[in-house]
């Protein structure tokens, strides 16, 4: 197996799509090296200048490519909006907070900046039994959410909940007459607790095998997780279900840095046993919430 790679990438062109949202075109050096699985969740890891200077070149040890010397340059993971592999173009865009390393570099991103990309993944599975989709995120979930509906085959029967901070954010998704899009508007979003895990626990299963997909608040999606396997029964190859970001994050990322050795091993332990990744990722959240994370 040839390990994934990583590649520069070249802002080309910036544009504020609303107060919330800001689309950031990038030029892609090398897409195949990254590994994207061509589905509509996927998402890269982002890299950013420090110090009005590129990333380094990343290293490969022993096949693994990424920073393993301090200073690390500041990294997140973003949804692919799209990719056209004979342009090299990728779209991300990005949701705008108050602060923070995206954030700001986001705002300010001028033609020719550059960041590196790596460690492309996806989440979104549904089984090919799937009567129905029942599509759940915030904002954070939005381009990923927009995406999946973009692409969902015709006569696919899906519903989309999603928690926004205003009904004009719903603008962004697109229209398909085999989609309703639900808007829930009173929290979230880092403006209180998620009432997302209500909106699902509300929701009416239509008749048939269901698929859930969520990306939201890591809080919010442990409960559906719970609702989905302990009141209605369903198995993991059900439901996807992703914590894109925390509420409390630096305060969470302080705690957990006491008990991170630790905690890591428990997913360790689950892939050395066969378990498969979600499995282990579940083994690993539920070690997380025994030590009050």
């Amino acid at each position: 197996m040839v390990a994934m790679g990583y590649s520069f990438a070249r802002v080309t062109a910036t544009e504020d799509l609303n107060p919330r949202l800001r689309r950031v075109r990038l030029d892609v050096a090398d897409p195949d090296a990254l590994g994207l699985p061509d589905q509509g969740d996927e998402a890269v890891g982002i890299y950013f200048p420090t110090d009005g200077r590129r990333p380094p070149e990343m290293e490969n040890r022993d096949g693994a490519w990424g920073y393993f010397d301090e200073p690390i340059p500041p990294g997140r993971n973003y949804s692919v909006r799209a990719l056209d592999p004979a342009t090299r173009e990728m779209v991300v865009d990005f949701v705008i907070h108050d602060h923070g390393v995206a954030t700001t570099w986001a705002r300010e991103a001028s033609i020719d900046d550059e960041v590196v990309l790596a460690h492309g993944r996806g989440w979104y599975r549904p089984p090919t039994d799937a009567a129905w989709q029942l599509l759940v995120a915030d904002l954070a979930g939005l381009p990923a959410l927009a995406r999946i509906i973009e692409e969902l085959p015709t006569g696919t029967a899906a519903t989309a909940i999603v928690e926004v901070v205003d009904e004009s954010d719903l603008d962004y998704l697109p229209r398909r007459d085999d989609v309703e899009v639900r808007a829930v508007i009173e929290g979230g979003n880092g403006h209180g607790a998620s009432a997302l895990p209500s909106a699902v626990a509300d929701f009416d299963h239509p008749e048939g095998p269901g698929y859930c997909w969520f990306a939201a608040e890591a809080s919010a999606s442990r409960a559906v997780r719970k609702q989905l396997r302990r009141e209605f029964g369903w198995q993991r190859e059900q439901y996807d279900i992703i914590g894109y970001w925390r509420f409390d994050g630096e305060a969470w990322a302080k705690r957990y840095a006491e008990h991170g050795t630790e905690l890591l091993e428990v997913y360790q332990r689950a892939i050395a046993d066969g378990k498969g990744e979600k499995a282990a990722s579940e083994e690993f959240d539920a070690a997380l919430e025994r030590a009050g994370l």
